[in-house]
């Protein structure tokens, strides 16, 4: 069952079990998915394409999240809570901070990385090997403080 498959059939479990907040983030989803399929680029909606999207929509909801707790908005920072929660059983299983430490210790060693300017480097080609898999923002902490003990 590919990617959009699955959230249809998802959309319909919730829609007969009554789930609204389920259904609302859903449709989100697959909302995205047809803005992609009618952008024109002829790409297939593979893994990859999938994982991505479902970055972006976990990363909007991050973002409201921190606006929303930021403004003392606690109950609709909640919902996007519970929304971002939804999407995330859809994106491929998160690296560890260990595994991911490991990682960019391969990759700074790979590219000869010695100090903080470097950073650029190694953040790009972390990020490309472990797309999907990781948060940036976690990713550029690890990378900052590996770089940092250099």
């Amino acid at each position: 069952m590919n990617f959009e498959e699955k959230i249809t059939s998802e959309m319909k479990i919730a829609l007969k079990e009554g789930q609204k907040l389920r259904l609302e983030t859903l449709r989100s989803l697959k909302s995205m998915i047809l803005e992609f399929q009618k952008n024109g680029s002829g790409k297939e909606l593979d893994d990859d394409e999938a994982t991505k999207m479902l970055n972006k929509a976990s990363k909007n909801r991050k973002d409201s999240i921190a606006m929303y707790l930021q403004a003392g908005r606690t109950e609709l920072a909640e919902k996007e809570k519970l929304e971002l929660d939804i999407i995330q059983e859809f994106m491929p299983a998160q690296m560890t901070e260990e595994e991911l430490n490991n990682v960019i210790i391969s990759i700074i060693k790979k590219i000869d990385a010695k100090e903080i300017s470097d950073m650029g480097k190694v953040m790009g080609a972390t990020m490309q090997e472990v797309s999907g898999k990781a948060d940036g923002n976690m990713v550029q902490q690890i990378v900052r403080k590996l770089l940092s003990n250099s």
